[in-house]
């Protein structure tokens, strides 16, 4: 079954959303569940009668951490990728123009429900997106099976992205030799570690990100061959301190042919695809990106694995006891111009305009949304 894609509708307070937006509103709810950089969460999401516009946050970057917006707009390319997922899982052919406009540079992505076969591959994942989660505890020690790692390779190459599994005695080594120094260079840098106390301390109102409870604590004991990120900044870290994580684990390196905004975007709907892959058949993941942030490491880890091919990210993979979800912003935060009608208590009750009335859209004739006051008397 297919769909074919409405024309802008004028709608009105008593008109139900036709099936296009229904499915635009249910790729906006999924696509906010992606995984970020410190559950930043930098994307922004207009809606329209016809398509959805995914633009970065800036507000949101981690200039210490991040200061050329890598993983801010791999962060995005994650949501862009979940939002493709939804849409094929309501049975939408989907059309993405990526970097629509050089001018506008927040603009990432423009997506478009239409007429065409779905894709039942991503429709497949969408039951994983709520489920996916980031898995900073012990993984078992059990190695990924070939099959699966064929199928996340293959995943990968369909986003335009490599997949490298490091499987050589030498290049597990120098990863975690690389990811420690990356892990002493970040550590020494008094913004580095103020950015990071920023983000692991945010107050449960802010629905963003690190908490406590998805995060190993700090007890002082000897240091994991390969180290994850400390994010125990409050010393009360709710998972067990020991995630023995070295350099005998499955890890892979997703790598892109180049390095630039369109690539970071390509690489964070890659990663997406790989997590929601492996959260499906009931392996998790966390990423091991400190040598990937730091230039010297980056230099010497795509010298290495990458050849001519760019590091965008490594993960370690596994099997291991679930985490909880972190928080998310209120859907209002990150949405605009949704078509959702208010709900008692809900995040989504558009503001109240002064003089009261009812609030709906209409089309701008140009297949956007304009939102019309019907003001009471």
């Amino acid at each position: 079954m297919s769909h074919n894609a409405p024309p802008p509708r004028t709608g009105g307070p008593a008109t139900p959303p036709d099936p296009c937006v229904r499915a635009l509103e249910h790729a906006a709810d999924l696509a906010v569940l992606a995984p970020s950089v410190h559950n930043t969460q930098p994307w922004s999401i207009g809606m329209h009668l016809d398509r959805m516009e995914i633009r970065v946050d800036r507000s949101r970057q981690l200039t210490a951490l991040d200061p050329q917006g890598r993983e801010m707009v791999q962060s995005v390319g994650a949501a862009l990728l979940t939002a493709r997922v939804a849409l094929a899982a309501e049975d939408w052919a989907v059309e993405v123009d990526r970097l629509p406009d050089p001018v506008d540079r927040d603009l990432l992505a423009v997506v478009r429900p239409v007429a065409g076969r779905a894709d039942r591959v991503l429709a497949a994942l969408a039951p994983a997106v709520p489920e996916r989660r980031t898995n900073r505890r012990q993984f078992a020690p059990e190695p990924l099976p070939e099959d699966v790692l064929r199928l996340l390779i293959a995943a990968a190459a369909a986003e335009d992205t490599s997949l490298v599994p490091v499987t050589s005695e030498p290049h597990r080594r120098l990863v975690a030799r690389l990811t420690q120094q990356a892990d002493g260079v970040q550590n020494a840098s008094p913004a580095y570690r103020a950015e990071l106390r920023h983000w692991t301390t945010r107050a449960t109102s802010a629905g963003d990100g690190v908490p406590s409870s998805v995060v190993p604590r700090t007890d002082g004991s000897p240091g994991n061959d390969i180290p994850l990120r400390d994010f125990d900044t409050q010393g009360n870290g709710a998972l067990p301190a020991d995630t023995r994580s070295g350099a005998d684990q499955t890890l892979v390196l997703l790598a892109t042919r180049s390095d630039d905004p369109g690539a970071w975007l390509r690489a964070g709907e890659a990663l997406q695809r790989v997590l929601l892959e492996l959260t499906r058949l009931g392996w998790v993941a966390s990423p091991l990106s400190q040598a990937v942030e730091v230039p010297i490491t980056r230099t010497q880890l795509r010298a290495a694995l990458a050849w001519d091919a760019h590091p965008q990210m490594l993960l370690r993979i596994g099997r291991a006891e679930p985490t909880g979800p972190v928080l998310r912003r209120p859907r209002s935060e990150a949405v605009t111009g949704s078509w959702q009608p208010p709900r008692p208590g809900s995040d989504s009750e558009p503001p109240a305009r002064p003089g009261g009335g009812t609030r709906h859209p209409v089309s701008d004739g140009r297949g956007g949304t304009i939102w019309i006051v019907d003001q009471e008397t």
